[in-house]
């Protein structure tokens, strides 16, 4: 025996979430993925999901979203990452980075063709190693 219509729990239940999600305070969030993850946001965040979950044996709320987040890599002329970053301002200026270019050692056209090539090669395997993530 229904006590009432199952879709009017659905949409209560969406409404709720709904209305969860338009409080949630973006700026504690972002603060915490500064603190906890080392990164900021960029640009839009999507929204994806929202739901009631059982975690720790107690009722909450779970949202997915997908956002952007800025990375910034530092490698060397033979293709090696010296570092990486999701915090723009983690850099030095580009004044300390053109000092330290001045600095370096010209090479000839032969090694620099190589060079090149060796550094594309390790700049895709770089992308694709972010792409596919631990899998």
């Amino acid at each position: 025996m229904k006590l009432t219509n199952p879709e009017i729990i659905q949409e209560s239940e969406k409404e709720f979430i709904d209305t969860i999600n338009a409080e949630l305070d973006w700026e504690a969030i972002e603060k915490l993925l500064l603190e906890k993850h080392g990164f900021t946001l960029q640009d839009e965040i999507d929204y994806k999901d929202g739901d009631l979950v059982v975690y720790n044996n107690k009722i909450a709320y779970k949202f997915d979203f997908e956002i952007k987040v800025p990375l910034s890599v530092i490698f060397n002329r033979q293709g090696e990452c010296l570092k990486m970053s999701t915090l723009r301002d983690d850099f030095e200026d580009e004044n300390d980075l053109s000092q330290k270019k001045n600095s370096l050692k010209p090479i000839n056209p032969e090694q620099q063709n190589d060079t090149v090539a060796q550094m594309a090669s390790n700049i895709a395997s770089m992308i694709s190693e972010i792409n596919h993530g631990d899998d």
